[in-house]
């Protein structure tokens, strides 16, 4: 059985300005104050010295906030760009005011989230092209690691597919955006067989 612990990254400006980060990686998507609080806290309240290694998006907030949680702990990390945040396509990197003016259909109401056949007109990633390659990153990972825990860094999309695939949720919109240091559990059994213990908890 090999563990996944999976972590969304601390809080950016990006986050909290209505902006589509995508796969930017430049300001204002890197860590803001409030996410280097949310690293650390997250570093002082689950400890990860109990795992065996640290898998991460390449992205620089993923990557922050994994090496604030690393601090004192001093795993293994690799990058593996199968955990990069869903690509928004011609959308990555603009706001949502703008798009919702343009594309309001492929919004859900209240929200900034978006309906899975947005891809249409922004030649962005399909909702199950991100599932795809997290589900290929798991069974690689729990072949070569069996029995392992495993700490994955990594963004809101991203997590979502984890536990999508996990559950195999027939529903695209099932699993909402986790929050930012969080914490989702899942289980892989040497069969494949996967079982999601917790989604999204914060740990204080």
């Amino acid at each position: 059985m090999t563990e996944f612990y999976i972590v969304r990254h601390g809080e950016t400006r990006g986050n909290i300005m209505g902006f589509k980060q995508g796969q930017v990686d430049a300001e204002p998507s890197q860590l803001d104050e409030t996410g280097i609080k949310q690293a650390k806290n997250l570093h002082d309240h689950f400890d990860i010295s109990f795992a065996d290694q640290i898998f991460v998006s390449p992205l620089t907030r993923a990557k922050d906030t994994a090496d604030l949680l690393n601090e004192g702990r001093n795993l293994p990390i690799q990058v593996d760009d199968r955990l990069l945040e869903i690509s928004y396509g011609d959308w990555d990197g603009q706001y949502d005011t703008d798009l919702k003016a343009k594309f309001g259909q492929y919004f859900i109401p209240g929200s900034n989230a978006i309906y899975p056949e947005y891809y249409k007109v922004a030649n962005g990633e399909k909702f199950t092209d991100v599932e795809n390659r997290v589900a290929a990153f798991t069974d690689e990972i729990r072949q070569k690691y069996a029995d392992q825990k495993i700490v994955i860094v990594t963004h809101g999309f991203t997590v979502r597919s984890f536990a999508q695939n996990a559950v195999k949720a027939t529903d695209p919109l099932a699993f909402k955006e986790p929050m930012n240091c969080s914490v989702t559990k899942i289980e892989v059994a040497e069969d494949g067989q996967q079982g999601l213990f917790y989604y999204s908890r914060v740990f204080e």
